[in-house]
């Protein structure tokens, strides 16, 4: 005992404080990226504010209730988009959170890493994530459109190629939030006889939800906005028809902002503009159901 009292013990570390020339590189830092947060802000205000002040004046419900029209612009609208991106909506959501979270809950839950094919499928989903959308709208017009679905020109061809667009990304986000579940509550269920499926339905998926909501939104978020696939599979514009079901052509908010661009006259640019606004709203209000699904459901651990 006296031997061990009688232990040296280790000089306390003593900490310097950061010099001048530390300070004034993180004071630069920081304001370096406050400079370059109001440079993208206000880019993006000045973008905002051009296109509110060429189309605000074409808000209206018959603007939104009418179809397109070349030979009258006056009286045209975006209903048949409107709708058709809605629907599309729709088609990549039923598609990508059954699949984007069963693949998930694969990897994390039941997958062994040694096996060569399951390192395979992460590094194939992680490449996925990076591919440019035309690449999608490639695939989906030689194996959707045409090739061994062979379904056309349609509405569920063009939900499936957005689908798998934004695939890997529900899978990636899925992951990380199955992931983020402590390992304790598995295995504190699987202590109290719980089988592995019944944890990972009643425990792991529940506290991983608010993740994978806002992870699906987001990606449906992207979805919408992609033009280069659609594109690629056909989508019309200037339709002046709705859409009849999942095997009838159809139209999307970005090809017809994209005509409308294309043509000559003043007003259809002005349109095109009024159309922009529709899909902002409709982009904003999705990441404002993401953030409070995150927030009212987030947990704790």
């Amino acid at each position: 005992m006296a031997v061990a009292a009688d232990a040296p013990r280790p000089a306390p570390r003593i900490i310097e404080p950061a010099s001048t020339g530390e300070r004034l590189r993180e004071s630069l830092f920081r304001y370096s990226l406050l400079v370059a947060t109001m440079i993208g802000v206000l880019f993006l205000a000045v973008l905002i504010v051009d296109v509110a002040q060429d189309g605000a004046r074409y808000l209206s419900w018959d603007f939104l209730t009418s179809f397109p029209s070349r030979i009258e612009p006056e009286g045209s609208g975006i209903r048949s988009a409107l709708l058709g991106t809605l629907l599309l909506i729709a088609v990549v959501t039923v598609f990508i959170v059954p699949v984007g979270i069963a693949t998930a809950v694969y990897l994390e839950e039941y997958a062994d890493r040694d096996r060569w094919w399951n390192r395979l499928i992460e590094l194939n989903i992680q490449n996925l994530a990076a591919v440019p959308s035309v690449v999608y709208g490639i695939l989906g017009l030689a194996f959707i459109v045409r090739g061994p679905l062979d379904l056309g020109r349609v509405l569920l061809a063009g939900g499936l190629t957005l689908g798998l667009l934004v695939l890997p990304v529900v899978i990636v986000v899925s992951r990380e939030a199955i992931r983020a579940v402590p390992p304790s509550i598995r295995e504190g269920s699987l202590a109290l006889g719980a089988t592995q499926w019944q944890t990972i339905w009643k425990q792991v998926l529940p506290g991983a939800l608010p993740g994978v909501a806002t992870g699906v939104i987001l990606a449906l978020s992207r979805a919408i906005g992609e033009t280069a696939p659609l594109i690629l599979i056909g989508a019309g514009a200037f339709q002046l028809f709705d859409p009849q079901g999942l095997l009838s052509f159809f139209s999307a908010l970005p090809i017809q902002i994209l005509e409308n661009i294309t043509e000559p006259q003043q007003i259809f640019r002005d349109l095109a503009a009024a159309a922009i606004l529709v899909l902002l709203v409709i982009l904003l209000l999705m990441n404002s159901v993401a953030i409070y699904l995150r927030n009212r459901y987030e947990q704790k651990w």
